[in-house]
């Protein structure tokens, strides 16, 4: 995973993990279902909108509360690509990582990405191109541990090549 393409969705500020998967669904063990909630207390289409905006844009202290594992999964379900925000809650950041989805630190001003911009992130570079306005911005780049785990999709996926 040298390069992921895809569109923007922005989000704000403190988007916890019960935001992400609202508490009522966690009783469900169907992933599908569960994703269907996903952020249905910000945007009641956001699962629609993923579709098509599949990268996440968000504000400072993303995936905050609870490290439940469950608010990574569903976005990796709804074919959520990545995730770049001011700042990640640290055991969030590392679920990211560990179930294949990039987490990405970038301080954005809300001129850098405008919800549907086309964007392409390269992550050995620690480089963020917007295709729709024709900008780029570099990122404090993931260390090699890191990238090694996104390469295979994910820890388990790592663990197991090993095994």
């Amino acid at each position: 995973m040298k390069k992921v393409e895809g569109y923007v969705y922005i989000m704000g500020d403190n988007i916890s993990t019960d935001d992400i998967v609202p508490s009522h669904c966690l009783t469900l063990r169907d992933s599908m279902e569960m994703a269907q909630y996903t952020c249905e207390a910000i945007e009641a289409n956001f699962t629609q909108k993923a579709k098509n905006l599949n990268i996440i844009v968000a504000g400072d202290n993303f995936g905050c509360g609870s490290s439940r594992e469950e608010a990574v999964n569903v976005f990796k379900v709804l074919g959520i690509k990545a995730i770049i925000a001011n700042s990640f809650a640290r055991i969030y950041f590392r679920n990211l990582i560990n179930q294949g989805i990039p987490g990405i630190t970038y301080q954005w001003d809300p001129r850098d990405f405008t919800e549907g911009d086309q964007i392409a992130i390269f992550l050995e570079k620690g480089i963020i191109q917007n295709k729709t306005n024709n900008t780029e911005f570099s990122f404090i780049q993931l260390p090699p541990f890191l990238l090694a785990i996104l390469e295979k999709g994910g820890i388990l996926n790592q663990l197991r090549e090993k095994i």
